[in-house]
């Protein structure tokens, strides 16, 4: 899996118009999407 957080600058200037507003991007492939157990742990280890 692969995930991505970033600040867009068209969030801070545009839409929201929030400075700091994040935005979180993923892709799950293989055992990550169709293990349940496999994706939960992954989850729970990037939130940390």
């Amino acid at each position: 899996g692969v995930v991505i957080q970033a600040e867009h600058l068209c969030m801070m200037m545009r839409g929201i118009k929030k400075p700091g507003s994040s935005l979180r991007t993923s892709a799950l492939r293989g055992t990550f999407r169709s293990n349940p157990t496999t994706r939960a742990e992954f989850i729970s280890l990037i939130n940390k």
